[in-house]
């Protein structure tokens, strides 16, 4: 059973962050199946290497809204993107260290950063980027 689970509140109303969402929610499913069934520190390196660079994506296409369409909140927004940058640099350089017990605070980290993020700070911008007609 996955740890998150995609659920229609979740939806921003534009596709393209719509599915980097969902794309970010598989990837945080798959450290969690892969920390569960104990692969080893490599895989598990991979798996977090591949998620935070998808994330920055993401980051970088919502930021590029905000900037195109003049988001009032880019700021806030911005900031909240590289306290996960920061938390993820530090997951990955305790991983490289050989922490392996992280594993579960590195997955509840994201579980709950990205259920209150997009809950949150995301739904904050639907209404202002639908009315610029982004869908």
């Amino acid at each position: 059973m996955p740890l998150y689970a995609w659920k229609p509140e979740f939806s921003v109303n534009i596709k393209i962050i719509d599915q980097q969402h969902r794309r970010l929610v598989d990837s945080i499913n798959n450290l969690h199946d892969a920390m569960k069934t104990a692969i080893n520190n490599d895989v598990v390196s991979k798996i977090v290497e591949d998620l935070t660079a998808y994330a920055d994506t993401h980051f970088i296409t919502e930021e590029d809204f905000f900037v195109q369409y003049g988001y009032p909140k880019l700021e806030a927004h911005k900031r909240e993107h590289d306290r996960f940058r920061a938390k993820a640099a530090e997951f990955k350089k305790q991983l490289q260290e050989g922490h392996i017990a992280l594993s579960i605070d590195m997955s509840m980290f994201l579980f709950d950063w990205l259920n209150d993020h997009i809950l949150k700070m995301d739904k904050a911008y639907t209404a202002f980027l639908n009315a610029k007609g982004v869908v």
